[in-house]
């Protein structure tokens, strides 16, 4: 969609009102129950809702820049910064050889970065940019399904309440970045590729932009923020191969061996939480039956 259309602030915008349209249409039909939020919880879901707007933005803007490959070898980093700020935010830190397993994510990444032939600033700043205020949603969003925000207050209605409150956040930026200049460049693309097809592209994109997210959040109620981003990252794998083969944008050796260690690092991370969080468990079993 970016490529007939250059304008990442208003093609997200717009993704982001499909979404929105498709939760209201679910909660009108009774399909679901509609949410009712308390005073606390408009405030969580006005703050959850900047960081996903801006967080998606940050995206569609790296996109813009560079190959679709290459902003998702650096969102790859993500697991990173969700442990940072899961420990910050929710004071929940895990044993040190577990943050250590996330440095061949940081370390394969970097390296596949490195004097890579497409490299951006504006696409590597603007993805690193996503990974804050992506971690920063996950840590958010965590809290509010944990918390009492409000009635029917799924982790799927909760979704669709952030993606209205992110269409709105966002409306203001689209119209002062390319207001002027949109209309412009959809009738350029339209002369090429018709509006039909566009308008089709774009709510075919928003729709399963929004769905991707509402799996994650379901998978966000089940799971620690950091690991629902090791989650994320092994997705960009096979993202990242399937934007070689349809856009043919190649990936250079260093990055696809950089690409791997990163990757099974993830593998890596997975099995040392994996394997601490049951020595915690015994540990808390075993101090359970000294004090009986």
């Amino acid at each position: 969609m970016l490529n007939a259309v250059p304008a990442p602030f208003t093609i997200g915008s717009l993704q982001f009102l499909v979404g929105a349209l498709y939760s209201t249409f679910l909660w009108t039909t009774g399909l679901r129950a509609p949410p009712k939020l308390s005073d606390t919880g408009r405030k969580a879901v006005a703050q959850i809702g900047f960081f996903h707007s801006w967080g998606q933005l940050a995206s569609m803007i790296s996109l813009g820049a560079g190959p679709v490959s290459f902003t998702h070898i650096v969102k790859a980093l993500e697991p990173f910064f969700s442990a940072l700020v899961s420990a910050l935010l929710l004071g929940k830190w895990m044993k040190p050889q577990v943050y250590a397993s996330l440095i061949p994510v940081v370390g394969g990444v970097g390296y596949a970065c490195l004097k890579e032939k497409f490299f951006s600033w504006l696409a590597f700043n603007a993805a690193m940019a996503s990974n804050v205020l992506f971690a920063l949603r996950a840590v958010c969003s965590k809290s509010a399904m944990t918390d009492s925000v409000g009635e029917n207050i799924t982790s799927a209605n909760l979704f669709g309440l952030v993606t209205w409150a992110a269409f709105l956040i966002s409306v203001p930026m689209f119209i002062v970045t390319e207001g002027s200049t949109f209309l412009g460049l959809w009738e350029t693309a339209a002369e090429q590729s018709g509006n039909m097809k566009l308008v089709r592209q774009l709510i075919v994109s928003g729709l399963f932009h929004y769905l991707n997210n509402e799996v994650m959040y379901l998978a966000l109620s089940n799971v620690h923020p950091v690991t629902l981003a090791v989650g994320n990252t092994m997705k960009r794998c096979f993202i990242m191969v399937a934007s070689v083969m349809v856009f043919r944008n190649p990936i250079s050796l260093q990055a696809a061996l950089g690409s791997a260690v990163g990757i099974s690092g993830v593998l890596l991370y997975s099995l040392t939480k994996q394997y601490y969080e049951k020595v915690e468990a015994e540990e808390v079993e075993e101090k359970g039956k000294k004090r009986r």
